[in-house]
């Protein structure tokens, strides 16, 4: 039987097989290659702290509200929750409903981090050609290059802007190449770990620094002259790094505030520089309608351009997805490299054999 990643229990990963149902007549079947899961949004229900378990958010008043107790879930999904966030691998099977796919060609989509997908091959967007020469690092980025970018394009990043981006996870690290490719004239990237700072570094990024060990708001006012940055991506949804936000922005710049915050607990002042630098904070999410530019800019306008982006290689993830590891070593993996030691990763990346 095949074999997939599933949080076992409240930070406890491990492999287990599934059983494949019959394949239906406008699916595929796909022999996945290389898979990555999400260090943000999933970490938090793999902790058993997602705020979406009691409450849930109601589309029609914009808000959370309390979930009926009998709809409320006692296990929490453990057991039966399939891993991952994106997969890359080759079509083995059609349907014979399938025109728009044949077998032996690569796509990618979303889904856990498994053996085997059936996909629906009928008209779904999802379902991505991947082509030759595009690295399947940068297919599996997909998702974290369009908050990235909804977060360069909410803040108004301009040609000649000084930036800086706070956190270095995937989104991060894009955001640091988009914002350059949208012509910011330095860019600087803050992030506790050497190992981020250098591959953005390496990506291109002007400047690096370590809020452990610096003043970070301090720090951009020196490198711009005691004026501040233009537009700050804040990406890793710390209240630490939200104030330092505040100290390093020049008078009526803007946060574009991209990460999924938990509970602030101290260490935010909106009594000091905030309040003295007219700062603008945006909350940026990439998904949500409509666009803050509607009808121009739609979420699917921003995938399109994402997987041009990422497809073209003007977006570069080689080094972003890191470490990669074998999918026998998934469970381990997780376990150590998304939820105990991100100091040792940027984007888990799993491959099979």
């Amino acid at each position: 039987m095949p074999k997939q990643l599933i949080a076992q229990a409240p930070k406890k990963a491990a492999i287990v097989s599934y059983e494949e149902r019959e394949m239906k007549p406008n699916e595929v079947r796909v022999k996945i290659e290389n898979a990555s899961p999400k260090h943000g949004s999933e970490l938090a229900g793999f902790r058993g702290e997602s705020p979406h378990t009691a409450d849930y958010f109601d589309e029609e008043w914009n808000m959370f509200l309390p979930r009926d107790p009998k709809d409320v879930s006692t296990d929490g999904g453990f057991g039966r929750w399939n891993l991952g966030n994106q997969w890359v691998g080759v079509i083995v099977e059609a349907g014979s409903e399938v025109t728009e796919y044949a077998v032996g060609e690569r796509v990618c989509s979303y889904g856990g981090v498994r053996e085997t997908h059936l996909v629906n091959a009928v008209d779904n967007y999802y379902l991505k050609k991947v082509p030759d020469g595009m690295s399947w690092k940068n297919a599996v980025c997909f998702d974290p290059a369009q908050f990235a970018l909804g977060g360069i394009r909410d803040a108004h990043v301009r040609a000649g802007d000084r930036v800086a981006i706070f956190g270095l996870g995937a989104i991060g690290q894009i955001a640091a190449q988009m914002a350059k490719l949208a012509g910011a004239s330095w860019v600087a990237v803050i992030d506790p770990i050497e190992k981020r700072r250098d591959v953005a570094l390496g990506n291109g990024a002007d400047a690096a620094f370590d809020p452990i060990n610096q003043d970070i708001g301090l720090e951009l006012k020196k490198a711009t002259g005691k004026l501040g940055v233009d537009v700050i991506i804040e990406t890793s949804a710390s209240e630490f790094a939200l104030q330092q936000s505040l100290r390093g922005l020049a008078y009526g710049g803007t946060i574009a505030f991209v990460g999924w915050a938990r509970a602030f607990k101290g260490g935010l002042d909106f009594g000091r520089e905030a309040h003295f630098n007219n700062a603008k904070i945006v909350f940026s999410r990439a998904c949500s309608e409509p666009n803050p530019d509607h009808p121009r800019w739609s979420w699917r306008r921003i995938e399109d351009v994402c997987w041009d982006m990422l497809k073209s290689g003007q977006i570069d993830c080689e080094h972003i997805i890191n470490p990669v590891v074998p999918f026998e070593e998934s469970a381990e993996g997780y376990e150590q490299y998304v939820d105990q030691r991100p100091d040792l990763s940027i984007k888990l990346g799993v491959t099979f054999s």
